[in-house]
Formats: C-alpha cells, sequence, structure tokens
C-alpha cells in the first residue's frame, strides 16, 4: 500500500469462528474501498479456526489486511494495543471479531470526520441475535456532542472512529489487566481530550453480535472481577474529570449499569460472603462518588439497592431483590403531594435511609401501577330501570389515595400504553368528572389500596374501556383494568318499557375490561320515520308506473317522437 490509509480498522480476535468470516467479508467490501482501508487482525492464540480463517483473507487481500499471531493474553486489550503499535491511518476505527459493519459504515464516518473535523465518531449501533445496546444517543445525527450532556456515557465501547493523532499525542492505549471494559479506559479519556465528537445515527454502522452459546466477554466475567474493573474505570475517570456536575453525568452510567448489575435477580442466591464483599465494594465507590445529583438522577429502583450495598444492609437488600421478583414492584406511599416506592429498609430506624432514597423524582412509573392493579370482582346491580356496574379493584398506592378513581372511557389506549400496560396523561390533561362512586379501603395485608366503585350506566350504544386514574408525585396515570382468566357477568337487558338495551362486560383482544352497551331495537322514533315515509314511496312508485303505461299506449297509437328534437 503505497499512500496511508484513510482508517486502519483493528480486529483482535480469540475464537470467534464461524462469526469472524461475516466480520472480516463487513470489512473488505466496505464502499469506502480496500484502497483507502487498512485492516489489522491480531490473533489472540485462538485454538480454533480463526487463526488460518485469518490467513485465508490476508493471501485473497495482501494489501489490506495484515495478520498479526502471538500467545494469548486473556482478553481484548493486548492484541488492540499491539495492532495499535503498526497502524497507518489517518483513524483507527476497533471492532469485534464478532460483529460486523454495514456496508456504507467507514465511508460515512470517515466523511463526517473530515467535514466537521471531528476526533471521535460515533456510528449508529443496534444489537443482534438478543444483544442489547443502548439506543439513546441515535436519535439523531450530530455533528457536535458532549461527553457531559448526552447519552455517550451510556455507549462507551470503543467500536469508534477516533483520530489516530490524537491517540497517539496522548499515548492512548488499553489497560491490559483489567479482565472486562477494558475498553472504558481509552474511550474515555479519548472522549474527554477530543475538541469535537460527531454522531452518525442516519445509517446502522455497527452490527454488534450475541453468540449463540453467550460466551462473548461481557457475560463471562464474574461478580467480583467486574467490581473490581468497575471501581477502577470509576477511579480513573475521575482522574480526568473534576468533582463536579460533568464527573456525575460520567459516572451516574456506572452506577445505574455496571454496579447496578451486581445486585440484580441472582443476588439473593450468591454465597453470604460474596454478597457482603460486592455490597463492601459499591460502598466504597458510594463514599466517594454517589453524590445527591448521581442518586436523583438514578430510577428509584436502582437508587435503592445502592443504597441499601452502601448501608451494609445485605439482608434487606436481598429481601427487596427477592420481593420484586415474587410480587413485583412494591406499593407506593403518597404523601403531601410526594410518592415513595416502599422496598425494604424503608423508614427502617436501624439503617437510616432518608425517605429521598425511596422518592419516585419525576420518574415514569405505569409499568409498575399497572403489574400492581388487580380486578377483584366485577358485577352488575339492577333496580327497576336502572343498571350499575359495581366493580373491586386492587391497586398498588397506600396513604393519601383521595385522588384514586374509577371511570369509563370511550377513547382507545395509545399503541405506546401497551407495552407498561398504563401511560402518564401529559401535564394538563382534563378528564371529565366521575360518574358514580367510590370508596377505598386499605387492602387486608396493607400493601395496597382497594377501590369500590359503582358505575351506573347510561342509554347509549358505545364501547368503553374500564380505567383506573390515580395521581402520584404530580403525574396521573391511566391504568386498563385487566380480565384475563377472571369471570364476567353475564350479559344483562336493562332499560325503559318498550325500549331495552343489552349491557355486557367483555374482555378485549388485550386483555382488557371493556363495557359493551346497546339498544336492543331501533328507536320509536326512527320506525314511525319509516311508517310516514312508505306512502311517499308508493305514490313515487305509481307515478313511475302511470308513466310508462301511458308512454306505452302512445306508441301503439302511431305517435313518434319528432326527429331533430331535445329535451328542454
Amino acid at each position: 500500500m503505497s499512500a496511508a490509509p484513510d482508517v486502519s480498522v483493528v480486529v483482535a480476535v480469540y475464537n470467534t469462528m464461524p462469526y469472524l468470516t461475516e466480520c472480516l467479508n463487513s470489512l473488505v467490501n466496505q464502499t469506502i474501498g480496500r484502497e483507502r482501508l487498512e485492516i489489522v487482525a491480531v490473533d489472540d492464540g485462538s485454538t480454533d479456526d480463526s487463526g488460518r480463517e485469518l490467513d485465508r483473507f490476508a493471501a485473497l487481500y495482501p494489501d489490506t489486511v495484515r495478520v498479526i499471531h502471538q500467545s494469548n493474553s486473556g482478553g481484548p486489550a493486548a492484541p488492540s494495543n499491539r495492532a495499535l503499535e503498526v497502524a497507518t491511518g489517518r483513524y483507527v476505527y476497533f471492532i469485534g471479531s464478532d460483529d460486523y459493519l454495514g456496508e456504507e459504515a467507514l465511508e460515512r464516518m470517515v466523511k463526517c470526520a473530515d467535514k466537521y473535523d471531528s476526533d471521535v465518531v460515533v456510528g449508529k449501533m443496534v444489537g443482534t441475535n438478543g444483544r442489547y445496546v443502548h439506543q439513546a444517543l441515535y436519535k439523531t445525527s450530530d455533528p457536535d456532542v458532549s461527553l457531559y450532556d448526552s447519552a455517550l456515557p451510556f455507549t462507551l465501547a470503543n467500536t469508534k472512529l477516533f483520530r489516530r493523532e490524537l491517540v497517539e499525542k496522548h499515548k492512548l492505549r488499553f489497560p491490559e489487566h483489567l479482565p472486562v471494559g477494558s475498553d472504558q479506559p481509552f474511550t474515555i479519556e479519548a472522549c474527554v481530550r477530543a475538541t469535537k465528537i460527531s454522531v452518525v445515527a442516519d445509517y446502522t454502522c455497527y452490527h454488534a453480535v450475541k453468540r449463540g452459546d453467550a460466551s462473548n466477554i461481557t457475560y463471562r466475567a464474574d461478580h467480583l472481577a467486574r467490581l473490581r474493573a468497575a471501581g477502577e474505570i470509576m477511579d480513573f475517570a475521575a482522574g480526568l474529570v473534576e468533582a463536579g456536575p460533568k464527573r456525575d453525568a460520567l459516572l451516574r452510567r456506572h452506577f445505574t449499569w455496571e454496579l447496578a448489575k451486581l445486585v440484580q435477580d441472582d443476588f439473593p442466591g450468591l454465597d453470604r460472603e460474596l454478597r457482603r464483599q460486592i455490597c463492601a465494594g459499591i460502598a466504597r465507590l458510594a463514599d466517594v462518588y454517589f453524590t445527591d445529583g448521581i442518586r436523583d438522577a438514578m430510577d428509584v429502583k436502582r437508587r435503592v439497592r445502592i443504597a441499601l450495598a452502601r448501608a451494609g444492609a445485605v439482608d434487606e437488600l436481598a429481601a427487596a431483590i427477592s420481593s420484586e421478583q415474587e410480587h413485583g414492584a412494591p406499593p407506593f406511599v403518597l404523601e403531601g403531594g410526594r410518592a415513595f416506592a416502599r422496598y425494604a429498609g424503608f423508614r427502617d430506624p436501624r439503617i437510616g435511609l432518608e425517605d429521598r432514597v425511596y422518592e419516585l423524582l419525576g420518574e415514569s412509573v405505569p409499568g409498575a401501577l399497572a403489574g400492581g392493579t388487580e380486578l377483584l370482582a366485577s358485577a352488575w346491580e339492577q333496580q327497576g330501570e336502572a343498571l350499575t356496574y359495581t366493580l373491586s379493584v386492587r391497586v398498588p398506592v397506600v396513604g393519601d389515595v383521595q385522588g384514586s378513581v374509577v371511570r369509563l372511557a370511550t377513547k382507545a389506549m395509545p399503541k405506546s400504553a401497551d407495552k407498561p400496560g398504563a401511560r402518564r396523561l401529559k401535564a394538563g390533561h382534563v378528564l371529565p368528572a366521575p360518574v358514580g362512586e367510590v370508596t377505598r379501603e386499605p387492602s387486608g395485608d396493607g400493601a395496597a389500596t382497594v377501590l369500590h366503585a359503582r358505575i351506573p350506566l347510561e342509554y347509549v350504544t358505545a364501547e368503553r374501556g374500564v380505567r383506573v386514574y390515580l395521581d402520584v408525585a404530580g403525574s396521573t396515570y391511566e391504568i386498563p383494568v385487566r380480565g384475563e382468566n377472571l369471570p364476567m357477568p353475564l350479559a344483562r337487558l336493562w332499560g325503559r318499557e318498550g325500549d331495552p338495551y343489552r349491557a355486557s362486560a367483555v374482555v378485549n383482544g388485550k386483555g382488557r375490561v371493556v363495557i359493551d352497551t346497546a339498544q336492543m331495537y331501533p328507536p320509536k322514533r326512527a320506525l314511525v320515520l319509516r311508517a310516514l315515509a312508505a306512502p311517499v314511496r308508493k305514490l313515487k312508485s305509481l307515478a313511475v308506473r302511470v308513466r310508462a303505461a301511458g308512454v306505452r299506449k302512445l306508441k301503439s297509437a302511431g305517435f313518434k317522437k319528432p326527429t331533430g328534437s331535445k329535451r328542454k
């Protein structure tokens, strides 16, 4: 290759067949052209056919593909560093050897970097085969994003385009002793040092693949190894960014993601000593970095788990996780316009966590409310010509619940409410006054409130959804009442004499209870109008027949229409 390439692609390889073939094909077929491309692949002591596959591609594309073989180092850091030693491109790009690129990826990212003089370009990534990739950064393309006021801290993989001059100027390399997350220090420092960071979001540049056996290194590391790595990465970042809002914006990712993952569903089943060590490690980091700003920016579930771990409340933390696994999210305690999630340790003087840890701070909670809403009873009450629908619903709130009501709604729920099962209404949304009456009482276990509603039905033909409305922390939530596998009352006739209506309580295709009312027969007024209209129709029909008969008589008498005459 005579001239320096535009981009050097670094591929660290260890036992990734057959995924490696697709990866390499996606590189040599880039629209940027092989004459502008250099591929540096380092075989880190593979024991499968990966090394031979690399050599095959090097033989096919000798001017583009360079292969280095070395003994296994235990991770991607060492082979990546080795590749950086020989890379010659203006830019350097890293790709996992089990992943692949969109064919225009490198062309688009290099063009973006040249146009905006960017030091770092982030191309849109998506997950494949169930691989999770955070998507918030890719909502729109942006020539200049900040590490501190964007979703970039949640996208710290090294799968980006870096200006090689920046890399060499600051001697950026990967820490080879980290078992997981070794790309984060490199990426963090590059983004801190960069004069401009750009995002290409209008094209899928990178496809991150989860292997069928989940053998990616991210899924293999144990709890303590991940804890130590997270701690070292956080300490490294703190050395680059001074304490304050910028550091909080960066480290919030590590509390929300790396540390929170250590206290997920598997935590209660871990050995007690391991649980203690995990909590102690989280406590050390929280004592230094868990500021009020980070705490208040986190969702309540993760916030509580981090705070319990920091307090050394190992048993309470395990209880909180187990309870949520078994029963779903805890009830919300409503007090004076504030809402608190009643997780283990709430207002427990032995633990001493302040209420703020458990408070809902502007977050949306429709899923938790929908999951805890349960239909207990559903029936009709009929007195003379009046019919009332009655129901009892358990809702996962306690405390100041006077704003909790049940309504029959005519409009369908938006599709955005299907996954969470409920929705938060927009600020300023005005609801009609509730019809009927609602009484409220604590549930027998004290963990919820039971709403008893009596809703008189109107003489209308309509399908109306049964909805609960709850005021929680300054927002109103609309929750469809679900009725799968529950008995519904039989259809009922009611109404004024001679004008009956039918009422049915049914469960629709989404599992939601709907009250369907309709007239059994057409209204008497319509029958009268039809009766009055009948003579008119008869007269018109008679006139048509008379006219036709007259025409026939004229024709039989020899009358002919004058030639050339026109109807006026």
